[in-house]
């Protein structure tokens, strides 16, 4: 019985990069023997163990034959007779098949400190074509090592899979767990790109495939094109360390621009209401977690109301505070401003902009928390007010609050921020 660290722990030491987990493979033992060694047997699939001590994943070293369709179409085979090498060749990329013994040395089959060294994305073996998950692998770790090079011939691997229906055997639940790792890289932009590149991205995702090669009107948009857009976007997210639901706001805050009817072009009448539509099928579609989902529509009906807000008066920023639900979600809220930022910074040439509007209505929204809404209510009462009356004494009181506020703002941010959006 023999152990080895394999996967991303070898592959990140090699880097020099820290990493958290250590996955081992064991070769020449039995379930059995890893129970009676005091492991214990957590694997569904496949034997998979933890370490009596540090708790550590310890698997069986196995071999996959395909069987069916889809990622689970597999027959698993771990006995004592497979070797690490027989182990290694079953994994996607030549950089995550290399393995570690206990005493340091490195054990490399297949060419992946190599590949380290060369900054290239390679498949190991064919047996890549079997897992159509894989695809989605390959385009977020384009994303995390954005120095590397995807290998030709493991694109066209890729586009193969693509084209023989593969993907369209993915559970939903997959796809999004590794659209949302993704999303979460460095550059999140080049999960799309290899994704578009192998014609992923029309199958998973064809409401953002189609955005690219839509225009926009250039003196709001220099890079013009949608899709190239939506990249700036997400690359800003990015570098503002923005969470999850935020940079999934910006996947799909314009997604009804790519249904824009082609005579109005480029201009976009109506995006808002296209994109919330799309969303939510994309949504239901991929299962997406509420927080995700709730985020991304409020930022795609909003942005260009947010973008707009520095001409609103009181009345019209209490009106947007009420849509975003902001007084009951303030946290949401600043995560909506946080997306339209990154709209607004998602343009050529504009990566450095201003944005005042987040300044100003983070003010507004604690101008209108923080009026004596129980105080407001009891002076209605007060002069006799009853039902909806006294609701909207207490919103009058919200409206001056603001009109104070904003009169204390004036000149902080005069020009109200660029006419961002659409």
């Amino acid at each position: 019985m023999q152990r080895f660290i394999v996967g991303g722990a070898v592959r990140d030491r090699l880097l020099g990069l820290p990493h958290s987990d250590t996955d081992w493979v064991v070769v020449g033992a039995t379930p059995q023997q890893m129970v009676d060694a005091g492991y214990r047997n957590v694997g569904a699939d496949f034997p998979v163990f933890l370490h009596p001590e540090t708790g550590e994943e310890h698997a069986l070293a196995r071999t996959e034959r395909k069987s069916g369709r889809g990622y689970r179409g597999f027959a698993v085979y771990a006995a004592p007779d497979v070797t690490l090498e027989d182990d290694l060749r079953r994994r996607d990329l030549t950089i995550n098949a290399m393995a570690l013994r206990e005493d340091g040395t490195l054990v490399d089959p297949w060419g992946g400190e190599r590949d380290l060294r060369e900054r290239v994305l390679r498949h190991v073996s064919p047996a890549f074509v079997e897992d159509p998950v894989r695809v989605l692998r390959v385009a977020r770790f384009a994303a995390r090592f954005t120095e590397f090079s995807l290998a030709g011939e493991t694109l066209e691997l890729m586009r193969h899979m693509v084209a023989e229906g593969e993907l369209d055997h993915l559970v939903p639940e997959r796809v999004w767990q590794e659209l949302a790792r993704g999303l979460m890289e460095p550059r999140p932009s080049r999960m799309l790109e290899v994704l578009r590149d192998c014609g992923a991205l029309a199958v998973l995702l064809p409401e953002v495939d189609r955005l690219w090669g839509v225009p926009q009107p250039e003196a709001h948009h220099p890079e013009v094109d949608t899709g190239v857009h939506l990249l700036l976007v997400l690359d800003c997210a990015a570098r503002l360390h923005a969470p999850l639901p935020v940079r999934f706001a910006c996947l799909g805050h314009d997604l009804g621009k790519g249904t824009t009817p082609a005579e109005i072009l480029p201009r976009h009448l109506g995006h808002e209401m296209r994109s919330v539509k799309l969303l939510q099928d994309v949504c239901e579609r991929l299962k997406v977690p509420n927080d995700c989902a709730h985020l991304a529509e409020v930022v795609a009906r909003e942005h260009g109301n947010v973008h707009r807000s520095g001409d609103f008066n009181a009345k019209a920023l209490l009106r947007l505070l009420e849509r975003c639900d902001a007084l009951r979600r303030p946290e949401r809220f600043e995560q909506l401003l946080l997306a339209c930022e990154c709209d607004a910074r998602g343009r050529a040439g504009r990566e450095d902009v201003d944005y005042p509007q987040r300044r100003r209505l983070r003010a507004v929204l604690g101008w209108a928390r923080g009026m004596d809404a129980h105080a407001a209510s009891a002076q209605a009462v007060a002069r006799g007010l009853k039902g909806p009356a006294i609701g909207e004494a207490v919103q009058q009181a919200r409206v001056a609050a603001i009109e104070a506020g904003l009169a204390g703002w004036a000149g902080q941010d005069e020009d109200g921020g660029e006419p961002f959006g659409l």
